[in-house]
């Protein structure tokens, strides 16, 4: 598709590949509380389909549909491609007992679904588990992606001198007081790595949610640890997508809303100038979901 547009072309030497893209990617989110449309879905495909690496259902919409039309969208993806990834809906399987998972990775994979999320704040599993979900997903040749927040609960936490890979950490008794720990991210995010994962979503609560009040420090802790490629944070707005690209530059991986796709294309590109509206001459609101 180099060439394609105009006004935009990718290459190495400038702001980030061609697809598929192992940095700089852009996944959208797909509405979470009504059902999507095709159509729509169609044709924000087909008109800034280079630019939108990954589509994410959120909030687990992919289990309030039919499954033949979940296969439509996610065919639909491909055709662009686009990979399509689950959101974070495995937590409300483990209710159901070990054997859910495990049909639920497999379902994933039979209604195309390219990525499985895993919440890691939702699941409350312990970190062995958690790391056996990522083998698990990779074994059937799905991509896995663990989602981590800043915050933990404090009875996670391990106390000083627990913190030693399988070190055992006697049980305390469970409370509901949230604890910051950067560093605990961290280490959790790459063992994730090392068991495979191919890349860690950063929540956007207590980081990224507003532009406003980003905690810069603890982004830059993690892109210094994990790297770029194999990070992806949410941005929450348009100003927090400038951020993150005026700061990493285009190379950065960022998770946006749907509404959001071409304007964070034009921040990526260097070479299309400040005034996005006079390259564009478009309506952002026209590639909005109704």
């Amino acid at each position: 598709m180099a060439g394609y547009y105009v006004w935009k072309s990718f290459s190495e030497d400038e702001d980030r590949q061609e697809k598929p893209r192992r940095y700089g990617v852009t996944e959208i989110r797909s509405p979470e509380y009504s059902i999507m449309r095709q159509d729509a879905l169609q044709d924000i495909l087909e008109s800034i389909g280079e630019f939108v690496d990954g589509l994410k259902f959120s909030g687990g919409s992919h289990s309030l549909m039919p499954k033949d039309f979940v296969k439509e969208i996610t065919d639909l993806a491909h055709r662009h491609d686009v990979y399509v990834s689950t959101g974070d809906w495995a937590e409300h399987l483990l209710r159901k007992g070990p054997a859910a998972f495990k049909h639920y990775v497999e379902e994933c994979k039979n209604l195309g679904f390219d990525t499985i999320e895993l919440n890691a704040a939702s699941l409350k599993i312990p970190e062995e588990s958690l790391l056996r979900f990522v083998r698990l997903i990779k074994s059937v040749g799905l991509k896995a992606k663990p989602q981590f927040s800043v915050k933990f609960e404090g009875a996670d936490i391990p106390t000083a001198g627990n913190r030693a890979f399988g070190a055992y950490v006697a049980p305390v008794q469970k409370n509901y007081e949230f604890v910051e720990d950067v560093d605990l991210l961290i280490r959790r995010a790459e063992r994730c790595l090392e068991a495979g994962a191919d890349m860690i979503m950063i929540d956007a609560d207590d980081v990224c949610k507003y532009a406003e009040d980003l905690r810069t420090d603890i982004i830059a802790k993690i892109v210094g640890r994990l790297g770029l490629e194999k990070t992806m944070f949410e941005a929450s707005n348009a100003k927090t997508s400038e951020w993150f690209v005026k700061r990493y530059g285009p190379k950065v991986n960022l998770f946006i809303d749907h509404s959001q796709a071409m304007n964070l294309e034009c921040l990526r590109g260097s070479n299309l100038g400040r005034n996005h509206a006079s390259v564009l001459g478009l309506d952002s609101s026209l590639y909005l979901f109704r």
